[in-house]
């Protein structure tokens, strides 16, 4: 990768809930100062992640963070592949006294072997110094919280559910939404990380894929079809490796702001969103995705 790559991310939220906190019983995440709405930067990648492993199939497009799925196996494939010792013992669990003895060069050839194999590696990087011991991998790819332009508010819908499949009664449960929020998340792709986990332009246009669909295959009851949709991708693409111009200066070019009148925004057409291109530094072009 012979470019640096800044990205700016905007989606919105419609009666939903993009990103509920585990710790406040599911509701939205917010800034309690200011009221703007928050998501992580895990939910984001858990969408790209879902939306690569649902449409590819190549050897090399596997996704190593999957829900549900312990990792230290998938490490040990990578030393049984790689010709390396994986210090299970007869009882299934590894022998972590040995595997943290584990020789650089052995750690080195083991992270190739991930970083050839799975997408989100080469991608985001990845903790691999559990179980068998493949180290850490610093990825390239970063992605920033999300925050919301405006605040947000949150609706508390009152819902049944049935707790005993085998009586009538149900209980009063809780369900929480967003009834609007426009959401801006950042990006940053380090190519000289890029070089060492094998991340390639091919990998960087289906990253930039996946975000432009990253909510086409994820409806669910929280966040049924139509309510979380992409707005706008924003690509400063640099002319070199170490970049023609600091990040927050490009993402300073673009603003998004209401509309003249609009009060409460309802959706997307109520916002406006400008890009000040006279001010772009020489060596870097912007291209708009979405």
């Amino acid at each position: 990768m012979n470019n640096r790559y800044d990205f700016l991310y905007l989606f919105d939220c419609i009666d939903a809930n993009p990103n509920g906190d585990p710790d406040a019983g599911n509701l939205p995440r917010l800034d309690p100062e200011t009221g703007q709405g928050l998501a992580t930067d895990v939910m984001l990648k858990r969408k790209i992640r879902n939306f690569v492993q649902t449409t590819k199939t190549d050897s090399n497009q596997h996704i190593f963070v999957q829900e549900k799925r312990p990792l230290n196996p998938l490490i040990a494939e990578a030393c049984s592949e790689s010709g390396l010792e994986s210090y299970k013992k007869s009882d299934g669990s590894w022998d972590k006294d040995k595997a943290k003895k584990r020789p650089q060069t052995e750690i080195k050839t083991i992270q190739q072997w991930m970083c050839s194999r799975y997408f989100d590696i080469r991608s985001f990087g990845a903790v691999l110094s559990t179980g068998p011991n493949g180290g850490q991998i610093r990825g390239p790819v970063q992605i920033s919280f999300s925050r919301s332009i405006d605040r947000i508010v949150t609706a508390e819908h009152t819902i049944t559910r049935l707790t005993d499949v085998d009586k009538e009664e149900g209980e009063m449960g809780r369900k929480f939404t967003v009834p609007y929020g426009l959401y801006k998340a950042q990006g940053f792709v380090n190519p000289f990380l890029a070089d060492q986990t094998g991340f390639s332009d091919d990998d960087l246009k289906l990253l930039f894929t996946a975000l432009e669909n990253a909510f086409q295959f994820d409806q669910s009851a929280a966040r049924p079809a139509g309510s979380m949709n992409p707005r706008a991708l924003i690509v400063f693409k640099h002319d070199s490796q170490l970049g023609n111009a600091p990040s927050h200066k490009l993402f300073e070019l673009v603003t998004v702001a209401k509309k003249d009148g609009v009060e409460v925004p309802r959706a997307f057409s109520d916002y406006e969103v400008k890009i000040d291109r006279e001010a772009l530094p020489n060596g870097v072009e912007i291209i708009e995705r979405l």
